[in-house]
């Protein structure tokens, strides 16, 4: 009993610091995150200003918030900043109309999301919209319909502005490099894309790639360091569980012995 004792509380001991500074870690991450709503919130009620004010607040609790804790990547970290910079020039533009900047909060509060979230980011509800409006772009291909397939395009590619710094944090640089490869070919190379099927068939591909990030997304990951506790103390448990059994085996057939001399 005292060793099974001892192992419960080594476990104990292993796994609470981690779940302790995780908490502590996504405490402080869904803090800056509702800042980012709520000045995505007065964005869309036309109040700029607040906006504003709410972005700069961010960027001073952003620095006591993380302070010397590393919370983020330097990859996360510069999708953080980008965004973060291109929604308060958004907040502060009197040149931008509002959708314009509505979009450019959204995005910020999508990246923050992204970064706080333990479950199914918000970007991936944006999959409707995003497949739909390449869907009537295919279609526009299909019919030759050379009008509309520019105006589905600078739809599409305005969705894809939206969610692509999120993209950059939860897909692999690699894939994501593909993928972005594949929608500045089909930009820059629209009347081919209208014309030759080599071309077209770059957009199957884009369909085929988005619909399998969206669907890969997991609702509900567990953290791989979490998961590397879970197994290191499993591992401890059952071998010294094993070890006590063994013990206890040799003890009883000790006492066999006696009994039967």
């Amino acid at each position: 009993m005292k060793v099974r004792l001892l192992v419960i509380l080594l476990v104990l001991a292993c796994v609470f610091p981690y779940m302790a500074n995780a908490d502590k870690n996504n405490s402080s991450l869904e803090k800056l995150d509702q800042i980012s709503d709520e000045a995505l919130q007065m964005v869309k009620l036309h109040r700029y200003e607040d906006a504003k004010k709410l972005l700069q607040y961010f960027s001073d609790q952003f620095v006591v918030v993380t302070g010397t804790n590393n919370l983020l990547t330097m990859d996360e970290l510069r999708v953080l900043t980008a965004s973060h910079n291109e929604a308060v020039q958004a907040a502060a533009s009197v040149s931008m109309n509002h959708d314009e900047r509505l979009n450019s909060v959204i995005k910020f509060r999508l990246v923050m999301d992204t970064l706080s979230s333990s479950y199914q980011p918000m970007w991936t509800e944006m999959k409707a919209p995003v497949m739909s409006v390449l869907g009537n772009v295919k279609e526009s291909v299909q019919a030759g319909d050379r009008e509309n397939f520019h105006a589905n395009l600078n739809s599409f590619l305005a969705l894809y502005d939206i969610i692509y710094p999120s993209l950059k944090i939860d897909v692999e640089p690699d894939r994501m490099q593909q993928l972005d490869a594949r929608v500045t070919f089909i930009d820059k190379y629209r009347s081919q894309v209208l014309e030759k099927v080599e071309s077209q068939e770059e957009l199957e591909s884009l369909d085929s790639d988005l619909q399998m990030i969206f669907d890969e997304v997991s609702e509900d990951e567990a953290d791989p360091s979490l998961w590397w506790v879970i197994i290191s103390t499993g591992s401890i448990i059952i071998l010294t569980l094993s070890y006590v059994g063994w013990r206890k085996y040799k003890g009883d057939k000790k006492k066999e012995k006696k009994s039967e001399s």
